[in-house]
């Protein structure tokens, strides 16, 4: 089932490119951040609230807290960064580019997770460097 969300995840993170490029035009790249950052707390939280998931917000932990605060600004500063480079690049470059990501995660997870780097994911992280290097140059 975890397939069906990342697929989803992949087609909306699409489709934000394409909505962002359109958006964006003509205007401050950190204003488009800050008003697209306000949707989504809206969209989360409305959410949260309707699932009742709330109540569980006193059973966080500080390392939880650390680290979803840390995995907030690291989001915060991507869409900064994603929102200039598609101002200032083609959707068809910065959007692969960015999932650039992808690889640098595995490699992430096996340096600091511990997570086992096998042959299927070295490969597919390979293939997406000399993918996005290919689409750089």
């Amino acid at each position: 089932m975890w397939w069906i969300y990342a697929l989803l995840s992949a087609v909306f993170a699409a489709l934000t490119a394409i909505f962002a490029k359109i958006g964006i035009k003509g205007v401050d790249t950190d204003l488009a951040t800050g008003i697209r950052t306000v949707v989504i707390l809206l969209l989360a939280w409305a959410i949260v609230m309707y699932r009742g998931s709330n109540h569980y917000i006193g059973s966080l932990t500080k390392l939880n807290w650390t680290f979803l605060v840390l995995s907030g600004c690291a989001t915060g500063l991507s869409w900064i960064f994603y929102f200039k480079a598609l101002q200032l690049g083609k959707v068809s470059q910065v959007a692969p580019v960015d999932k650039l990501s992808v690889a640098i995660a595995i490699i992430l997870s096996v340096v600091f997770l511990g997570e086992p780097l096998t042959f299927k994911s070295a490969s597919g992280a390979v293939l997406i460097i000399a993918g996005t290097l290919v689409l750089i140059f």
